[in-house]
């Protein structure tokens, strides 16, 4: 893990020196991907946020299941669900909206890593679950999408 931060660290000294707002680099299995939100410097957020507790009772309300011909794009790993790219530019997807397979429809920020989550599927997005900025868990539903 410790490796993992200095590796980072080290990417975002080579984005900060060659001016870059977006960088993916591999190295073996693991897969580093850096966007910048603004042009000045790398967004950097804290990790270690925990929601205040919720009383019992209380929270948002329950989503009901999807449709039977609905396909579901779910959170591949926890983070927190972005609709756009920035808060100044527009949201990727909205409901109602047609995509195709491959299209990037958020972003999952996750220990400092921006990670676009793209569409499996060509349809008509029905549903979009989460609200902008809210913390998701791996498995969690984010898109329904109708074929």
């Amino acid at each position: 893990m410790e490796q993992d931060f200095e590796a980072i660290e080290r990417l975002i000294a080579v984005m900060e020196q060659h001016d870059l707002d977006r960088m993916k680099v591999r190295v073996g299995e693991t897969l580093y991907e850096l966007v910048r939100r603004e042009a000045a410097a790398p967004l950097v957020t804290q990790i270690g946020h925990v929601p205040a507790p919720v009383p019992e009772g209380v929270g948002p309300a329950p989503v009901a299941g999807p449709p039977k011909n609905v396909k579901r794009v779910s959170a591949p790993l926890t983070g927190v669900f972005y609709r756009s790219s920035s808060p100044d530019t527009a949201a990727f997807v909205s409901e109602g909206q047609r995509v195709e397979m491959g299209e990037v429809l958020c972003i999952l920020e996750a220990m400092k890593l921006f990670n676009e989550i793209q569409s499996e599927y060509a349809g008509t997005i029905v549903r979009i679950i989460p609200q902008n900025g809210e913390l998701v868990s791996q498995g969690e539903d984010l898109f329904w999408i109708e074929p």
